[in-house]
């Protein structure tokens, strides 16, 4: 199955609530008007398409006017060209690693997938051949050190971990990025707590994890990528502001895609802040994380369905 059945299949929710309803809107051989017009703008902004839906509906009117939508297709066609022209992937995967070994922060409230994400992204550089060594240091939630490390073993993969409770978080990074450099391991992840944008001090205390990476190696951490929870839509956006207001991140990671119909989030979230979305989460399995394709994300939930027509 290619990248883009895959996305068709575990975006369904996020790929019905924009594509099969727009389907519905020219069910019975509608003629585009301004009352078609007025659903498919509720349609858009209720997809949680954000303030990227007021510049698709304002391109469809401009269109509309000058006479060059004729049907589903053209607005089809028009919804992909201006989708495509937010989103942005950011460098491609492999200008990731860069030296040995290259050290990835991983933010995130908890909920939000930042575990499972650090688990998928292990398996997914362990299948490209490369080596991996997690660093534990999430010391403020309960047994989030245990479930690290329960993922760390169905990977095959060393962590570097504290036993005890209440552990200093900058040491086991300093730890971690020693462990790295000792053991010559291509890709160090480091986990750290789940930090709410209300909590200054925790907020803090990733700095202080930062300063201390690169006490160790200067040049780290090379990526810092934010964990966003895509079933919260709207209220990632804003969560995701508030991190990048207080951290250097590089990059995110949208997780949980395929249990929302919310997707269209990703478009709000890369408006609103620039970042490129280096990877969605489509699934339960450790395979189910993707390397973000613009194309193939926008072609999953706006191409009609094949064998579909309209009624």
């Amino acid at each position: 199955m290619g990248l883009l059945d895959r996305l068709k299949k575990r975006l369904g929710k996020t790929r019905e609530a924009i594509s099969d309803n727009l389907s519905g809107l020219f069910r019975g051989g509608r003629k585009i008007d301004q009352d078609l017009l007025n659903e498919l703008e509720e349609l858009l902004y209720t997809s949680d398409l954000g303030p990227v839906a007021d510049e698709l509906t304002s391109e469809l009117a401009r269109l509309h006017k000058r006479g060059e939508l004729k049907g589903e297709e053209d607005v089809r066609a028009s919804l992909r060209q201006t989708l495509l022209a937010q989103l942005n992937a950011g460098a491609p995967e492999s200008e990731t690693f860069r030296g040995s070994p290259t050290v990835i922060l991983i933010v995130g409230v908890n909920g939000s997938g930042k575990t499972t994400s650090i688990a998928k992204l292990a398996h997914r550089f362990q299948t490209q051949g490369k080596t991996v060594l997690l660093g534990a240091a999430d010391t403020f939630r309960a047994a989030a050190a245990d479930q690290l490390e329960i993922w760390a073993q169905r990977n095959g993969v060393d962590i570097v971990r504290q036993k005890q409770d209440g552990a200093d978080p900058a040491a086991i990074a300093f730890d971690s990025v020693q462990a790295a450099q000792a053991r010559g391991v291509d890709v160090l992840l480091i986990d750290t707590a789940g930090r709410l944008h209300t909590q200054s001090n925790l907020m803090a205390e990733l700095a202080k994890v930062r300063r201390v990476i690169q006490k160790q190696m200067p040049d780290a951490p090379h990526e810092t990528w934010l964990v966003l929870d895509g079933t919260n839509g709207q209220n990632a956006v804003q969560q995701a502001k508030q991190f990048t207001a207080a951290v250097e991140v590089t990059g995110l990671i949208v997780a949980k895609l395929d249990g929302t119909a919310r997707g269209g989030a990703v478009f709000a979230i890369q408006g609103a802040l620039g970042l490129p979305v280096k990877y969605v989460g489509t699934g339960e399995t450790l395979e189910d994380l993707e390397a973000f394709n613009p194309e193939a994300f926008v072609d999953a939930i706006v191409t009609r369905a094949t064998g579909s027509a309209t009624a």
